[in-house]
């Protein structure tokens, strides 16, 4: 037995919005034998562009029942049957917080129209309900309204029932096919193409447009994970409603994985990807030369086109990196912003400043320390490589960090195995500094010694 349900809402997602209107129409596989319909009082106002869409607004609902009221009868029609819909996600999430909230547990089997009409009847170049049906010949009076809309849909169904002669809507119950989580614009081959390795997975739009990158120890189990359940949140359905589309690149390893993720979001901004956007390493050490001849040092927030010598999370990470740098080579604190008031200087009073900042030591003495200190602090950075697991049986990763700085990452077979710098670059894709990723790899290189190769 089948329930055909339409709803109208106040709003996109159930967890802050409420239905205003609602049909059920009960079906036995050949025609429809009960109908249920009623206006709800969603208890909040209904938006000026919903009421002139659906052409309900707050008078008509003002003596309506309360969801509550009719949340008994509906679960009764409800319970028992597979739940059908046109894009089946939404309507099922509303009815189902809804009935939630009245104390009812709703979990049916689903079915959408939508992915059956694109199985079943291919090659039509709309699947909304509305162009759908005319294009099929199926009346629509009332469109927008719950009434109106489910017949469509019951129409729509038994047709495709009528049509179905590969057995799609049978094979879409079945708990291994997955079908009835997916998002409606998805086709369902793209997700058994989905291979099981690690790598990068990218959420598309209907215009092609990337919206989402995620990473992934296991491709295919990953981006099922990401249409189970039911949350009903705004998010959660504006992500689902958009993804037409989904393609992948295979990595080695889980770090390559996680390595082209933080690359690949920085690069294409997606709308659905939120934390690694924020991430950053806001500070940097600088150098310049004054009006006086003497190279400076300065902890100033990190610019994307402008060179640094080291760069931070936190300020005061970069300030105790440079007071050690000022110890260890005698230089000016004020010459490297440290000590910023018009007092006598510190490092003068302390012996290790030799009085560059009065001018009585030359720019030429004093710069030779400050070019040994920058010296120091690069020569002393690392460089090594991280050999991992390609992607095949016959293949090897690499990751290179280069005097502290991550360069890249790439591929050759198994029989490479030189330690030559610029051969090891041959193979591998530069990628921007990142220092997100730098920090992935530190922890790796410190967790797995094994795999690391020092380079000079």
């Amino acid at each position: 037995m089948y329930a055909i349900v339409d709803i109208e809402t106040t709003g996109g997602h159930a967890s802050a919005n409420g239905i205003t209107d609602i049909a059920i129409f009960l079906h036995d596989g050949e025609k429809v034998y009960h109908r249920f319909q009623s206006l709800i009082n969603p208890q909040q106002p209904i938006p000026i562009y919903i009421q002139a869409l659906t052409g309900i607004n707050n008078d008509m609902v003002k003596e309506a029942p309360v969801f509550a009221d009719v949340a008994a009868e509906i679960y009764d029609l409800l319970h028992d049957k597979i739940f059908i819909a046109h894009n089946v996600n939404f309507d099922y999430s509303f009815v189902r917080y809804h009935l939630a909230a009245a104390g009812f547990s709703l979990d049916c089997k689903k079915l959408c129209t939508v992915r059956l009409s694109r199985k079943i009847i291919p090659g039509y170049p709309s699947y909304s309900l509305g162009k759908l049906c005319h294009q099929l010949g199926i009346e629509n009076d009332s469109r927008h309204r719950a009434m109106g809309d489910a017949f469509a849909t019951s129409a729509l169904f038994s047709m495709l029932l009528a049509e179905d002669k590969g057995g799609h809507v049978q094979q879409s119950l079945l708990v291994k096919s997955k079908e009835q989580l997916l998002p409606p614009h998805l086709p369902k081959n793209l997700m058994d193409e989905l291979p099981k390795n690690p790598g990068v997975y990218y959420f598309h739009d209907q215009k092609g447009k990337v919206i989402y990158v995620g990473k992934a120890k296991n491709i295919k189990k990953r981006v099922n994970s990401h249409f189970s359940g039911n949350n009903p949140n705004r998010q959660r359905q504006n992500f689902l409603r958009d993804i037409h589309n989904i393609t992948w690149q295979i990595c080695g390893t889980e770090l390559m994985s996680l390595i082209l993720e933080a690359s690949e979001i920085k690069r294409l901004w997606p709308e659905h990807n939120r934390s690694l956007k924020r991430f950053d390493q806001a500070y940097a050490l600088y150098q310049f030369e004054d009006q006086n001849g003497y190279i400076r040092l300065a902890i100033g927030k990190k610019k994307k086109y402008q060179q640094s010598i080291y760069s931070f999370g936190l300020m005061l990470e970069g300030y105790e990196l440079l007071r050690k740098l000022m110890l260890d080579f005698n230089l000016c604190p004020k010459l490297c912003f440290v000590q910023k008031n018009d007092e006598s200087c510190s490092g003068i009073i302390n012996h290790h400043c030799n009085g560059a900042c009065l001018g009585t030591e030359s720019a030429e003495v004093y710069n030779t320390r400050v070019l040994q200190a920058i010296h120091h602090l690069q020569t002393n950075m690392p460089t090594f490589i991280i050999y991992d697991e390609g992607r095949d049986a016959a293949e090897q990763s690499f990751i290179l960090m280069e005097k502290g700085q991550f360069y890249g990452m790439g591929y050759a077979e198994k029989t490479f195995n030189s330690t030559d710098l610029k051969v090891i670059k041959e193979v591998l894709k530069p990628y921007p500094e990142n220092d997100y990723v730098k920090n992935l790899i530190y922890q790796f290189a410190y967790n797995n010694p094994n795999k690391l190769i020092s380079l000079v």
